[in-house]
């Protein structure tokens, strides 16, 4: 599905711009560290990590979309290592991570999500961060992005239950109004959740 839904659009479907949780969150990124970007899509966002100064690893499923990424580390003259691989089935590099992030990346239900999260975690260094963006429940309301089952979607309670014993940083849902591409743009119901690793 993502590599029709990327191989259709003339386009990059979310836009160049990184996500603005990674600009509001922009402290956290710190050159010289390793960072993953975990189902990258064109990578808007591990660009922008790697423009900061960071090693940073991508990992997507969509050849379309990787191709893309390549394009856009290309223009911004960064170096971004880019991976294709399907994250759930695929092994992931054998290293530990200073940053692993997932920006939108909902397209599980709770028993692939629970396998996400858990390769989320591995690969971040102990002291690392693991850093998370999606939609609660009440983006169903909006209809400007996201996935349709609202099982998919992120409660702040369940990000705090999944990362118990981590140093949650922040667990957080608002509201915004996004201009993320054609992907994500409107009034949006988001959650925000960084945490530590234990060391």
């Amino acid at each position: 599905m993502w590599e029709e839904r990327f191989a259709a659009s003339d386009d990059y479907v979310f836009g160049t711009a990184p996500a603005q949780f990674l600009i509001d969150h922009q402290s956290y990124l710190t050159s010289g560290e390793s960072a993953l970007s975990v189902a990258d899509g064109e990578g808007r966002n591990s660009v922008f990590m790697a423009e900061q100064g960071m090693e940073v690893t991508a990992l997507e499923f969509a050849p379309s979309a990787i191709v893309r990424a390549r394009d856009l580390a290309k223009a911004r003259n960064v170096n971004v290592t880019f991976l294709e691989a399907d994250i759930l089935k695929d092994s992931w590099p054998a290293r530990d991570y200073d940053v692993v992030a997932g920006v939108f990346i909902q397209f599980v239900g709770p028993e692939a999500r629970a396998l996400q999260f858990q390769k989320m975690k591995q690969a971040t260094t102990p002291g690392g961060l693991v850093m998370l963006h999606g939609y609660t429940p009440k983006q169903l309301e909006f209809g400007t992005g996201g996935p349709s089952a609202v099982e998919n979607l992120y409660t702040e309670n369940m990000l705090q239950d999944a990362f118990t014993g981590w140093d949650i940083l922040e667990c957080r849902a608002y509201e915004r109004t996004l201009d993320e591409g054609k992907g994500h743009s409107g009034k949006s119901a988001l959650i925000d959740l960084v945490a530590r690793k234990p060391t």
